[in-house]
């Protein structure tokens, strides 16, 4: 059976594809979505995030806001859903060669990122690609998760 409920987290997409990023509360979710959406993506959810059958949508409330920190609560451009294709846990880096991972309860691929670095929107970016099978991770947290195209 497939989770269905409200969590607290973050979500962005890009072309449809959903990036789910948690984490405690102040770890950086709504600051890396920010930094994604510099980059091309599209704001789904901040701070709570309903899913159900691996579709990620934003409460009604909350929908198309996201707070920037020492800044205030924007409402920005957004989109209705995203599928979920992958999940960001924010954390202190981890191992450099991480065995595959999948959370447990949504199963989808799951990486771990230290959500401060300068990489850190490209790094999500470039697992979003490696889920989708679009790049090859030949070692570590998506090695094998499709085959590159």
């Amino acid at each position: 059976m497939r989770f269905a409920g409200q969590i607290h987290a973050s979500c962005v997409a890009r072309e449809g594809e959903g990036v789910l990023l948690l984490g405690p509360s102040g770890v950086g979710k709504s600051d890396l979505a920010l930094r994604l959406i510099d980059r091309g993506f599209c704001l789904i959810a901040d701070d709570r995030v309903d899913i159900a059958d691996g579709i990620a949508r934003a409460p009604s409330r909350l929908a198309g806001l996201l707070e920037v920190r020492g800044l205030g609560i924007f409402h920005l451009p957004w989109r209705v859903e995203a599928q979920l294709v992958l999940a960001v846990e924010l954390a202190p880096p981890s191992e450099r060669l991480p065995a595959p991972r999948r959370h447990a309860v949504l199963d989808l691929p799951l990486v771990l990122l230290e959500p401060g670095g300068a990489s850190a929107a490209f790094r999500v970016a470039l697992a979003l690609e490696a889920a989708m099978g679009r790049v090859a991770c030949h070692a570590g947290a998506l090695a094998g998760a499709r085959d590159a195209a």
